[in-house]
């Protein structure tokens, strides 16, 4: 596969994940949150967070087994990766559309949980295998997230000033104005198999993870063919161009829902894709392959740990942040980009060691 053949496969990948994901996925979503009644910052945390990283856990359960599993440090780059843009790009970008105002304990609910995901991959991930109490970990983690934002669900239906707002939040903005005819094929295509997505939203989840999977699989391969013609290690191409092309549509969304005014659902929604990330999108597909192969999974760790420790950092700077008058300002959006810009830019000079 030549270097022109695999980027134009990437580009195309990623915008048919995008559709899926905003039109399609995220839609359905919608819906199932508002037959939920969840209030906004639940919604953002779990729903929204689910379906924006629908991306992330294809390509990590795709790099696990594809080619025998040799380039499975792609997947858990693109899931650290994805979590550093998650945090210093989507609430940064979020900020700079709107300062956004949240409260300081939705924040250090989800960043706690957060705190404790990276610690989980931190153990999971430090001799270069993982056994199958280091995956029920991950799981029962997120498990106990879930209960945790249950409970918050019902605390913020008891409170009358909380009003359910997640139409037209998930599902993205709404433009007028019409995209050129080639722009306009893919979605009309998946229309056609999938019908009205809100009427028929329980068919188009289905139908949404069955196409995220399979462009996912031409995305990974096409990545690996990226890094080799370049000579650079797929952990970066996984850490950097795949992390944040799959993030792409999830920073729309919740600069979305920033100028709306809901800067808490932006910003849950952020960390909630990040814990989602790492306790079901790396839980999941090691747990899958260690009971097909009844044996632990070798992982390729490099350039995977120094990432990983700054992406602890990273939920340290947003709390940091926020904890000076509740509100992330556009000041704060801006060094929050720019950390990040730093950051992918140390990934391609040291491959992330």
């Amino acid at each position: 596969m030549s270097l022109v053949i695999s980027l134009v496969i990437i580009v195309a990948a990623v915008y048919v994940l995008s559709v899926v994901t905003e039109d399609f996925f995220a839609v359905s979503l919608d819906e199932i949150a508002l037959k939920l009644n969840m209030p906004s910052s639940v919604a953002g945390a779990s729903l929204m967070a689910m379906g924006s990283s629908a991306p992330e856990l294809c390509i990590a359960l795709i790099a696990l087994f594809q080619g025998g599993g040799e380039h499975s440090d792609v997947g858990i780059g693109t899931i650290v990766g994805s979590a550093v843009f998650n945090i210093l790009i989507i609430t940064g970008a979020s900020a700079i559309a709107r300062p956004a105002r949240a409260r300081l304990s939705v924040v250090l609910r989800d960043a706690v949980v957060y705190v404790l995901a990276i610690g989980a991959l931190l153990l999971a991930i430090y001799d270069g295998h993982v056994v199958w109490w280091e995956t029920l970990i991950l799981l029962g983690l997120y498990a106990g997230y879930l209960v945790l934002l249950l409970r918050w669900k019902q605390e913020e239906l008891d409170d009358d000033s909380v009003t359910l707002e997640t139409q037209d939040v998930i599902a993205g903005p709404v433009d007028d104005h019409r995209p050129p005819l080639l722009l306009r094929v893919v979605p009309g295509a998946i229309r056609l198999l999938t019908g009205d997505p809100v009427k028929h939203y329980l068919w188009t989840f289905v139908l949404s993870i069955a196409i995220i999977g399979v462009v996912c699989w031409f995305l990974v391969d096409a990545a690996v063919s990226f890094a080799s013609i370049l000579g650079i290690p797929p952990v970066v191409v996984g850490l950097t161009v795949l992390a944040g092309a799959t993030s792409v549509p999830d920073m729309i969304s919740s600069m979305v829902a920033s100028r709306k005014g809901r800067g808490e659902m932006a910003i849950a929604n952020a960390i909630g894709s990040n814990i989602f990330d790492i306790l079901i999108g790396l839980g999941v597909p090691w747990l899958v392959a260690i009971a097909a192969l009844n044996q632990a999974v070798d992982i390729g760790v490099d350039g995977l740990w120094t990432s990983t420790l700054i992406l602890l950092a990273t939920v340290f700077l947003l709390v940091g942040m926020m904890s000076f008058g509740r509100v992330l300002s556009r000041a704060n959006g801006y060094i929050l980009v720019a950390t990040y810009i730093g950051y992918a830019v140390w990934v391609w000079l040291t491959g992330g060691r």
